[in-house]
C-alpha cells in the first residue's frame, strides 16, 4: 500500500509532525502476546483510537492486518523486530548479519505502507554487553544498522534506536530522533531527567518510548495517579511524544507467558484500569505538546529583529515572527543605516514596526528596539533566523521564574541549499548555548535570546562597544554576575541559516575573535590562555554520545541505573544526508583546522589572549594495564544464575570493585576481570568472562576463575 508522503510522520525541528500537522505522540505497546492468546488489531485499535492514542509500538513487527487497521484507526506503527542484540553480535557477526535480513526483509515487505512510521532497530542493549563489546564500536553498529535500513527505505521512513537510562552514551548520531525507555516512579526525579533526555538529544526530538507500572506490586490507582504525572512532565519539558508500557497485561517475553508483572491499561480479561479510563478524558485534546498547559498570564512580547543589509533574507524572518501562536505580541525591525532595500521589504508587513538608525552597530540596534518595545520580555532574533510559531509560548513558560532574567533554546539550521552552506552548518564556531545544568545557562546566543525588560534596564543594556558580536555574552555574564538566572528551554527554537560560503563563514569567525578581545579586556577572569574559559558545557547540535576519548560513568561493576559520559567533546551535527558525501567532510575537516586559527589570531591582533598554537602532547607513560595480556572464557548457568553470583563469589574471595569509570569489573593485583551475561533462552545464561593477566600469570588466574564460578554454580565450557 504505497502512502501519500504529506501523511508520512516525520521531524519538526525538536517535534515531530503528521504531514504539515505538528503533533504530540500518543502512543501505547501492543504485545507480544502469549501463544494463542494474542488480541486482534481489528477489535483493540478501534479502542485504542477512541482514547486519544494515535500511535502504537509493536515488537515483533507487523503484518498487513495489523497495518491496515492501525491505518482505518488513523494510528502510526512503531516498530520493532527481534534479532539477538543480548549476545555478542560482534564476536559472532552471523548474528548481526540476521539482524540486518530480517529488518530488510521487513521493510521490503511493509515499509511503504502508510501507517508505518517509525522502523526502531534494536530496543535496550544490555548495559554490561555493551561495556563487553565496547561502546564505541557498539554505537558505531547501530549507526549502520540505521544507514542499511534508510538506502532501502530511504528518508520517507523516520529510524532509531530504543535507548535506557543504563546505556545513555550510546546515541546514535545518525537516528532521525532520540528514542529513551524511562521508568520513574518519582515525579521530582522525571521531571529532572527529561530535560537531561532533550540535551543528550542535541537537535532532534526525544520521544519516550516505554513508560508504565506494575499493578501487581503497586496498586491500579498508583498507576493512575503515575501516568498522569507523567504525562505532565513530559508535556511540559518538551517532548515530542510519549508511549506507555502496555496495553494489556495479557504479555509473553521470550516466548514465555509473563504472569508477575501487569503493566497494562487493561487487565487480562480485556476489562479497563482506570488509568485508561483518566487518559480516555484527557489524551484526545492533546494535538500538541503545546496543549497540555495554559500560560499563566502570558507577558506581552516585543519581538525584536535587528538588521544591516539584510534586505535579501529579511522577508522569511519576518513572515516567520508574525505567524507566531502567541496572544500578545508585536514585532519590530531595527534598521541599522541599510544602504539595500530594507526598508522597502518591511513596508510589505503592514503589522511590523519599522525602526531606523545611523549605523552604529548590533548593540545599540539592540537597545533601540529594546526602548520603542511595549512588552514586558523583549525577544531578539537575527535576520537570518525564522522562530518556530511556538517559540514564545515556551518562552514565556521560563519567566514564571521570578529570578529569571533571560531564556533561549536552540538555533537548528534548515535544510542547506548548497555545499559549502551545508559544510558551514557543521562546522565550528557556530552561535551555541553554553549549559551550567541541563536548564541553567551560562550563555545563550543572541538568534534566541528573550531577556526580561526589568533586567535588562537594571544593567543599563547592550554595552555599546560590542557592534557585531560578543553583545550576547556580554550580557549573559553581567546578567549572572548580578544573580539572576539563565534559562535555556530546549523546545523554543528558531531556524537559523548561517553563512552560505566558507569565505563568509571564516570571515565571521575572525569578527568573533575581535569581539572575543573585547570580551577580554571587560572580563579579563574569565579567559584562560586558549580562549574563554567556559564554566558550563558548549552544545554543537549533535547527540551527545560516546567517542573514542570520552569517559563514562559506570558505577561499580558497571552497576550504575543511569550510566552517561562524564567528559565529552562538543557533540557537533552531522552533515545534512543530501550532502553527506567526501567532499563535505574533507571541508569539515578543512574548518576543524582553519577555523580555530583564524578566531585565535583575530583575537590576539585586537588585544585579546594569544593563540595556543601547539596541542598539548599525550602523555606517553607506560601504564601497568599496557604490559598485560587479556583471555576469555565461558560459563554456562540455569535461569537466575550469571555474572552478578560470580562477582559475589570473588568479592567474598578477596576481590574488589574497580572505579566508577574503569571497563573493568573487579581487581586483585595482579588481575582484573570483566564480565557479563548473555541471553540464549529462558532458562539459560552464558556468562562470557574476560581475564587481565601479566603474561606468567594466565593459568593461576584462571583457575581463581573457575573455582569461583563452580562456587556460584556456573559450569565451564
Amino acid at each position: 500500500m504505497s502512502p501519500t508522503a504529506p501523511n508520512r510522520l516525520r521531524v519538526d525541528g525538536r517535534f515531530l509532525s503528521l504531514g504539515d500537522e505538528r503533533l504530540f505522540l500518543k502512543g501505547v505497546t501492543f504485545g507480544p502476546f502469549p501463544d494463542g492468546r494474542a488480541l486482534d488489531p481489528g477489535e483493540e485499535f478501534p479502542r485504542l483510537a477512541e482514547c486519544g492514542f494515535n500511535a502504537v509500538r509493536v515488537y515483533t513487527g507487523a503484518d498487513d492486518h495489523l497495518l491496515d487497521c492501525a491505518e482505518d484507526n488513523g494510528l502510526v506503527v512503531m516498530a520493532g523486530i527481534p534479532w539477538q542484540w543480548t549476545r555478542d553480535f560482534l564476536a559472532e557477526p552471523r548474528l548481526r548479519t540476521e539482524g540486518e535480513m530480517r529488518l530488510l526483509e521487513f521493510l521490503r515487505a511493509h515499509g511503504s505502507h502508510g501507517a508505518l512510521g517509525a522502523l526502531l532497530v534494536a530496543n535496550e542493549i544490555p548495559s554490561d554487553l555493551v561495556r563487553w563489546m565496547g561502546p564505541v564500536e557498539v554505537r558505531e553498529a547501530i549507526e549502520d544498522l540505521i544507514d542499511l535500513c534508510r538506502a532501502e527505505c530511504g528518508d520517507d521512513l523516520l529510524l532509531a534506536y530504543a535507548n535506557y537510562p543504563s546505556t545513555e552514551y550510546l546515541e546514535p548520531r545518525n537516528a532521525d530522533f532520540t528514542a529513551f525507555n524511562v521508568y520513574l516512579e518519582n515525579r521530582e526525579a522525571l521531571q529532572r531527567y527529561l530535560p537531561r533526555l532533550q540535551n543528550i538529544a542535541g537537535d532532534r526530538p526525544v520521544l519516550i518510548t516505554e513508560f508504565g507500572l506494575d499493578t501487581i506490586r503497586h496498586s491500579e490507582a498508583e498507576q493512575d495517579e503515575l501516568i498522569s504525572a507523567h504525562l505532565d512532565a513530559c508535556l511540559g519539558a518538551g517532548m515530542a511524544g510519549t508511549t506507555l508500557f502496555a496495553w494489556s497485561d495479557r504479555w509473553a517475553s521470550r516466548g514465555r507467558e509473563m504472569t508477575d508483572w501487569a503493566f497494562g491499561l487493561t487487565r487480562d480479561d480485556r476489562s479497563e484500569k482506570p488509568a485508561l479510563e483518566s487518559l480516555r478524558g484527557r489524551l484526545p485534546a492533546l494535538a500538541s505538546a503545546r496543549d497540555g498547559f495554559s500560560l499563566q498570564g502570558a507577558p506581552r512580547v516585543s519581538v525584536v529583529v535587528c538588521t544591516f543589509n539584510g534586505a535579501a533574507i529579511l522577508a522569511d524572518c519576518l513572515r516567520a515572527c508574525l505567524a507566531l501562536d502567541y496572544p500578545d505580541f508585536e514585532v519590530l525591525v531595527v534598521d541599522d543605516g541599510s544602504t539595500d532595500g530594507t526598508a522597502e521589504v518591511v513596508s510589505r508587513f503592514p503589522a511590523v514596526r519599522y525602526l531606523r538608525q545611523e549605523h552604529g552597530g548590533l548593540s545599540v540596534a539592540r537597545n533601540h528596539g529594546a526602548r520603542a518595545g511595549t512588552g514586558e520580555l523583549i525577544a531578539y532574533t537575527d535576520d537570518d533566523c525564522e522562530p518556530d510559531r511556538d517559540w514564545l509560548y515556551w518562552i514565556a513558560r521560563a519567566f514564571e521564574e521570578p529570578g529569571t532574567a533571560a531564556a533561549g533554546g536552540p538555533n537548528l539550521p534548515p535544510q542547506p541549499g548548497g555545499i559549502q552552506e551545508a559544510v558551514v552548518a557543521v562546522a565550528p564556531g557556530a552561535p551555541s548555548h553554553v549549559l551550567l545544568g541541563d536548564l541553567n545557562a551560562e550563555h545563550l546566543p543572541g538568534c534566541n535570546l528573550v531577556v526580561r525588560r526589568s533586567a535588562l534596564a537594571a544593567i543599563g543594556g547592550f554595552r555599546s562597544q560590542y557592534f557585531a558580536a560578543g553583545d550576547d555574552v556580554d550580557l549573559c555574564w553581567r546578567l549572572l554576575d548580578d544573580g539572576w538566572n539563565l534559562a535555556f528551554v530546549p523546545a523554543a527554537f528558531v531556524w537559523h541559516r548561517r553563512r552560505t560560503t566558507l569565505l563568509r563563514y571564516l570571515r565571521q569567525q575572525s569578527g568573533y575573535g575581535r569581539a572575543e578581545a573585547l570580551l577580554y579586556e571587560a572580563h579579563p577572569g574569565r579567559f584562560d590562555k586558549g580562549g574563554i574559559a567556559w564554566h558550563g558545557s558548549v552544545y554543537g547540535g549533535g547527540a551527545l554520545s560516546v567517542d573514542p576519548h570520552a569517559v563514562i560513568y559506570f558505577g561499580a561493576m558497571g552497576l550504575a541505573g543511569y550510566q552517561g559520559l562524564e567528559h565529552h567533546g562538543i557533540p557537533r551535527r552531522l552533515p545534512d544526508r543530501r550532502f553527506d558525501t567526501r567532499i563535505v567532510h574533507l571541508l569539515v575537516r578543512m574548518c576543524e583546522l582553519v577555523q580555530p586559527l583564524v578566531r585565535a589570531l583575530s583575537r590576539w591582533r585586537h588585544g585579546g589572549p594569544g593563540p595556543r598554537l601547539l596541542p598539548r602532547r599525550p602523555d606517553r607513560r607506560k601504564y601497568a594495564d599496557d604490559l598485560r595480556e587479556e583471555i576469555e572464557c565461558h560459563f554456562l548457568g540455569a535461569a537466575g544464575t550469571g555474572r552478578f553470583q560470580l562477582l559475589a563469589d570473588l568479592r567474598a574471595r578477596g576481590w574488589t570493585p574497580c572505579g566508577d569509570s574503569e571497563p573493568w569489573d573487579l581487581e586483585r593485583a595482579p588481575y582484573r576481570v570483566l564480565t557479563t551475561d548473555e541471553d540464549h533462552g529462558p532458562d539459560c545464561t552464558l556468562v562470557r568472562v574476560r581475564l587481565l593477566h601479566p603474561p606468567g600469570l594466565r593459568r593461576a588466574g584462571l583457575d581463581m576463575i573457575k573455582v569461583a564460578a563452580l562456587e556460584a554454580g556456573l559450569e565451564p565450557l
